[in-house]
């Protein structure tokens, strides 16, 4: 963009705030404390480092390869320096750009596997007969190995309004699967990788030991169990009208931090992981693949409408729901919530290792959760403009269904002018494909999570471009002091 870096600082939040309206059973993740000691420029060099793991795709240029390049990378040039010009360019460019996050940023996740099924296992009316609920088990992968329960909810006379998807906890009715402990050190602002094997006793509370025959910590819920009648009286998307799916995503992927006396990640001996050892991909693409699955039932299902799939999320699953809309254009509409870090705010605009304005940005997050990312990321800690994507990438990768991204105009995780800037450099495809009003923001007055004024945002969205309707709400306005308002 060769325009001066603006870096905009917002002060951060000392303690997380309770959050009103959340997506059905899905509680706010809490706060983590300071760090005890800064963060170096580059990583600890007592890290352990992780076994690596060999895929089909041809290596690419380490970080020490490739120039400082303080601009957004653009979404209309091609690796050769061409402009794209035409669809057809553009659909060679969006396989280059997921080749490279698939390299960089998230890891390659397997193919669809071709053979997905689901067995009903439990279905009820709700709301005084207007919705049926169905509890759904899914099968699928290499003999059929691996499989995920998915709650929908469906309205019983109208099956041509939009289906939104979100992990939301453990289904109703479904049993929730043993989870493995969490790192020693998870959760705590600090490198997770100087810690391998088992948590020490007494480290953060009880820990589980893992490893291949290890006895699984108890089962995790979010705000604990609900009953079908609950959600549906309570679930927003239910209340207007819409269709909705719930699954927990750590039926996908566990989101530990533990590691194994080698090295290894912990969470890749279970869930969708074993079934395919040669791709390394991280748990955020796990969770986005879970729910290419789900669309893959959902298609021929008569009772919803397979052309208005809407994916959100809420914080780590805000991003996940980012990489799904991105990588799966079957999804119609893409809204990640809160996705902070590895979501919608640039790794140029964001953090503070070098100074990018603050908040969550990339060091953030390979220091604390380098298990949501490829391998690959790690390298380019304290070096963000050396970077050849950035978040643009996966919003562009949406275009030109809607997109929109609902922050909060306190939240102590996001940085607004990241956010700003990932829309500006996306926005090039959106004006390409003649979609320029479907990309768009809104902010809610909160700090980190999801209130009703996201849902009134999200939902007023969907209507607006799946179902036609008029809205007196609009979507390109940003904080004053925060994006084109920056001085």
């Amino acid at each position: 963009m060769g325009m001066k870096r603006r870096l905009v600082g917002v002060a951060a939040l000392a303690s997380f705030a309770a959050i009103g309206v959340m997506l059905s059973g899905q509680a706010p993740q809490p706060a983590e404390p300071a760090a005890k000691a800064p963060i170096l420029p580059r990583p600890d060099p007592k890290e352990s480092p992780l076994p690596v793991i060999k895929t089909d795709m041809k290596p690419m240029p380490g970080v020490d390869q490739l120039p400082d390049r303080p601009e957004m990378p653009d979404v209309m040039t091609m690796n050769d320096g061409k402009k794209v010009k035409t669809v057809k360019q553009w659909d060679q460019r969006r396989v280059e750009m997921m080749k490279t996050l698939d390299w960089y940023a998230v890891g390659e996740a397997p193919p669809p596997p071709g053979n997905v099924k689901g067995t009903e296992v439990h279905s009820e009316l709700v709301l005084n007969g207007k919705y049926k609920y169905r509890l759904v088990h899914l099968t699928f992968g290499p003999n059929e190995s691996l499989s995920l329960d998915i709650g929908i909810f469906t309205p019983v006379d109208n099956n041509h309004v939009p289906t939104l998807i979100s992990p939301s906890g453990t289904p109703p009715g479904a049993t929730p699967l043993p989870r493995l402990a969490q790192g020693a050190n998870q959760g705590r602002n600090e490198d997770v990788l100087l810690v391998t094997g088992p948590a020490a006793p007494g480290a953060g509370g009880p820990r589980t030991p893992v490893g291949p025959g290890a006895a699984a910590g108890p089962p995790r819920a979010f705000g604990g169990p609900r009953t079908a009648e609950q959600i549906a009286a309570s679930n927003q998307a239910i209340q207007h009208g819409w269709a909705f799916v719930t699954f927990n995503n750590g039926d996908c992927g566990e989101d530990t931090t533990q590691r194994l006396a080698d090295g290894s990640w912990a969470y890749r001996t279970t869930r969708f992981f074993p079934a395919y050892p040669n791709y390394d991909w991280g748990l955020l693409r796990a969770w986005a693949w879970g729910v290419s699955r789900i669309v893959d039932y959902l298609e021929p299902d008569p009772s919803v409408d397979h052309a208005k799939f809407v994916v959100t999320g809420v914080s780590r699953t805000g991003k996940s729901a980012l990489i799904a809309g991105a990588y799966d254009d079957r999804i119609a509409m893409v809204a990640p919530v809160a996705s902070s870090g590895g979501g919608t705010p640039a790794y140029r605009y964001s953090g503070s290792v070098p100074d990018r304005g603050g908040k969550e940005g990339l060091t953030e997050m390979v220091r604390k959760y380098p298990n949501w990312f490829s391998d690959h990321l790690h390298q380019f800690w304290g070096q963000p403009d050396k970077l050849p994507f950035d978040e643009n990438w996966f919003i562009a990768l949406c275009a030109p269904r809607p997109f929109i991204t609902l922050e909060g105009d306190h939240d102590q995780n996001v940085n607004q002018n990241g956010v700003y800037h990932s829309l500006t450099a996306a926005k090039p495809a959106y004006d390409f494909l003649h979609a320029s009003d479907k990309i768009g923001i809104s902010f809610a007055d909160r700090p980190h999570g999801m209130v009703q004024g996201d849902w009134d945002a999200l939902l007023a969205f969907g209507d607006k471009f799946l179902m036609g309707k008029p809205t007196a709400l609009t979507f390109d306005q940003y904080p004053a002091g925060m994006g084109p308002n920056a001085k």
